[in-house]
């Protein structure tokens, strides 16, 4: 029975859960993080993400073949090549269903559109499909657990007038995570991520 656990723990997964996001710097993070402290200690059992786990959405892809995953290397490698990175800030705070706290995102948003369409056109372009939600931009900080119904939108009107400083996205991101997998906490791991270019697209 031992010897049966230990090869079961080491097959991989036959489908993973991806998406494909932009990761704000360390800098624009912990500048948002000293915001949230006071926050931390007066809504403890808020169910925080993690600070090194926070991240701007592109494209949701959901359960995926792990077999497939292979496949969006090459033509996300290319496409990041050919986009020159979005400068982008951190600013205020809202909530949905009143109980998932997030921080807004502003600067190059037309870009950042531009980018998410790209992606998501270079995905179907490998034959995946997902769900091709509108792209609203911003960083998932936490949740509120069932039947609190104030604190997401207690902590949001505390960040309201935060405004963090711009920075540019240095790479795009591949990103798989382990939900469905694990009684606890999301947790989040790069599959791989690609440096941005100069701009001069060669075709997508």
């Amino acid at each position: 029975m031992r010897y049966e656990v230990r090869v079961n723990e080491k097959t991989p997964p036959a489908t993973v859960r991806v998406f494909i996001a932009l990761a704000p710097p360390d800098h624009a993070k912990e500048e948002l993080a000293r915001e949230l402290r006071p926050a931390y200690g007066t809504h403890p059992h808020v169910r925080w993400n993690r600070i090194e786990d926070w991240h701007i959405t592109l494209a949701f892809l959901g359960e995926l073949p792990a077999a497939t995953v292979p496949l969006l290397r090459p033509p996300l490698a290319g496409l990041a090549a050919s986009h020159r990175p979005p400068h982008l800030a951190l600013r205020g705070s809202g909530h949905f269903d009143d109980r998932v706290l997030w921080s807004g995102v502003e600067g190059d948003l037309d870009e950042l559109h531009t980018l998410a369409a790209d992606v998501r056109s270079a995905v179907r372009g490998c034959g995946v499909a997902f769900v091709d939600r509108p792209l609203r931009p911003h960083l998932t900080l936490a949740r509120a657990r069932r039947g609190d119904r104030t604190s997401a939108g207690e902590i949001a009107a505390e960040l309201a007038g935060f405004t963090g400083r711009r920075w540019p996205a240095e790479r795009l991101h591949l990103v798989g995570s382990n939900v469905g997998r694990s009684s606890g906490p999301i947790h989040y791991r790069d599959i791989e991520a690609w440096s941005f270019g100069n701009g001069i697209h060669t075709g997508t």
